[in-house]
C-alpha cells in the first residue's frame, strides 16, 4: 500500500512538472542581445572604383601608301628606337610612277624650252611689223601655259618622290612594338585614312588608369591624392598611384554621371599590363589608432521594454544627484531619456538650440558590469562604411562590447538579458532582423 502511494506520488509530481513546461515556460521567449566590441585602430576614408591601364604615351603607326607589305622588321614586343626601319611597302608601283613622272618633267621643259626660243623669234617679228598682235599674244600666251605645266610636273615628282619615301615606315618614338596589325605580304590601302600597322607604347615602366568615378564623390577627389589598386593577374598584392587629372568632360552611363580621373602609378617590375582592370581605392580621408565603433551597434533601435529599463534606471539614479548636474545632464543628452532620442541612427540631426553641438551625436547600448542597461551619446567622426570614429563618448573605452542587434531564443532559462560580463550564455540562438 505504501509502495503505491509512493508510484501515486511521483506520477503526479511528474505531470506538474510537465503541466509547467506546457502551460507556464511553452510561450515565454528570452529576450537576448548580440554584440559587437569598441575597437582602437586605423580608418581609412576610401571611395573604390574601376578602371583600365593603359601606356601614358602611345603612337599608331600607319601607312599614306597603299600597296602589298614587302618587309616586316619588327613584332609583337619589339623594342623599337626613334627613326628605326619597321616595315617596307612594294616600291615597284611608287617607283614606276617616280619615273613617269621625271619624264612627264623632262617632257614640259623640253616644250618649254621650245616656246621660249619661238617667242623670242615672234618678237623680233612683230617689232618689225611682220607679225599682227594677235599671233604676238597668242605666242606670249604659250610660253607662260607651258611654264605652269613645268612647275605641274615639277610638284608631281616631288609627290612621287614623297609617295616612295612613304614605302620605308620608321618608328616616330623609342618604345615597345605592343600590336602589329599585318601580316607580310598583306596588301593594305589608304585610300581615306592611314590604316594602322603598328601600335607602340613609348615607355612601359610608367602607366596610367582611366577611371570612372560618380559625380556624387567626384568632389572629394583631387589632384595628387595618392591611390591603392589591385589587378586580377597579381592576387594579394596592392600597387601605389596618384591623381594626375580630373578630366571635365562628362561621361553619361545609364543616366549616371560619371568623370573620368586618371591615376598614374610606377611599373618598373612590369607586372602591369595595357589592357588590364584595376580596381581603384582613392584614400579621401585618414585616421590613426582612433576609437572605433561598428556602424551596426549605432543602427540598433531598443525595444520597448529597454526604453522602459533604461528610464527606470536612470530616475533612480537621478534622483540622489544635486538639481545643477541634473540640468547639466539633461542638456547633453544624460539626464532624463525621452523617447524621442529612440531615433537616433547614424548621422542623426536634431534642432533648436543643441542642433549644431548634436549634429553628429549617435548612441550606443550596452551593459555594465552590475548588469544595468546603459546608453552613451557619442559624437562621431569620419565612416568607411563598416566602422566610425568616436571622437567622444561617455564611459566608453576599447575592448568594451555594445549591443548590436536584438537575438530571440526559446528556453527554458528566466534570464532576460544576456550580458557579456555574464560568462553563462545560452545557445541555439536565432537572429531577428539586426
Amino acid at each position: 500500500m505504501k509502495k503505491k502511494a509512493i508510484i501515486i506520488s511521483l506520477a503526479v509530481i511528474g505531470l506538474l512538472i510537465v503541466a509547467y513546461f506546457l502551460f507556464f515556460r511553452g510561450d515565454s521567449t528570452e529576450t537576448k542581445f548580440s554584440y559587437v566590441q569598441i575597437t582602437r585602430g586605423d580608418l581609412n576614408v576610401i571611395i573604390s572604383s574601376s578602371g583600365t591601364i593603359q601606356a601614358i604615351k602611345t603612337v599608331d603607326v600607319g601607312t599614306q601608301v597603299s600597296g602589298k607589305i614587302d618587309r616586316l622588321l619588327v613584332d609583337f614586343n619589339s623594342q623599337v628606337r626613334r627613326g628605326q626601319l619597321l616595315a617596307v611597302i612594294d616600291t615597284v608601283v611608287l617607283a614606276a610612277s617616280l619615273r613617269d613622272a621625271q619624264s612627264s618633267l623632262d617632257r614640259a621643259k623640253a616644250q618649254y624650252d621650245q616656246a621660249v626660243a619661238v617667242h623670242e623669234r615672234n618678237k623680233q617679228l612683230f617689232e618689225k611689223k611682220y607679225m599682227n598682235e594677235v599671233d604676238f599674244i597668242a605666242s606670249k600666251t604659250n610660253v607662260q601655259v607651258l611654264l605652269a605645266a613645268q612647275k605641274s610636273a615639277v610638284t608631281s615628282l616631288e609627290r612621287a618622290k614623297l609617295n616612295l619615301g612613304y614605302a620605308y615606315i620608321y618608328s616616330p618614338i623609342s618604345g615597345t612594338i605592343i600590336n602589329r596589325s599585318v601580316e607580310q605580304g598583306q596588301t593594305v590601302a589608304a585610300s581615306l585614312s592611314a590604316p594602322t600597322i603598328f601600335t607602340i607604347a613609348e615607355d612601359l615602366s610608367s602607366m596610367r588608369i582611366l577611371t570612372n568615378v560618380d559625380e556624387s564623390d567626384i568632389g572629394q577627389i583631387k589632384v595628387g591624392q595618392k591611390v591603392q589598386f589591385t589587378v586580377q593577374a597579381q592576387q594579394g598584392k596592392k600597387f601605389d598611384g596618384e591623381v594626375t587629372q580630373i578630366r571635365l568632360n562628362p561621361n553619361v552611363v545609364s543616366n549616371v554621371v560619371n568623370y573620368v580621373v586618371v591615376v598614374q602609378a610606377d611599373n618598373k617590375e612590369r607586372f602591369l599590363l595595357p589592357g588590364m582592370t584595376a580596381t581603384v581605392d582613392f584614400y579621401v580621408d585618414y585616421r590613426e589608432k582612433v576609437l572605433l565603433v561598428p556602424n551596426v551597434a549605432l543602427r540598433f533601435q531598443p525595444t520597448d521594454e529597454m526604453t522602459a529599463e533604461y528610464t527606470k534606471n536612470r530616475e533612480k539614479e537621478l534622483a540622489n544627484l544635486p538639481d545643477s548636474v541634473k540640468k547639466k545632464m539633461q542638456q547633453f543628452g544624460g539626464g532624463q531619456f525621452n523617447p524621442g532620442m529612440m531615433g537616433g541612427g547614424q548621422g542623426s540631426t536634431s534642432s533648436g538650440n543643441n542642433g549644431a553641438r548634436r549634429r553628429n551625436a549617435n548612441r550606443v547600448w550596452y551593459y555594465d558590469e552590475n548588469n544595468k542597461l546603459q546608453m552613451s551619446m557619442i559624437f562621431a567622426g569620419l565612416t568607411d562604411g563598416k566602422n566610425t570614429e568616436i571622437i567622444r563618448g561617455r564611459n566608453l573605452k576599447e575592448g568594451m562590447k555594445v549591443i548590436s542587434g536584438v537575438i530571440e531564443n526559446n528556453a527554458a532559462s528566466t534570464t532576460t538579458t544576456n550580458n557579456p560580463f555574464n560568462p553563462q550564455q545560452g545557445s541555439n540562438q536565432m537572429r531577428r532582423g539586426f
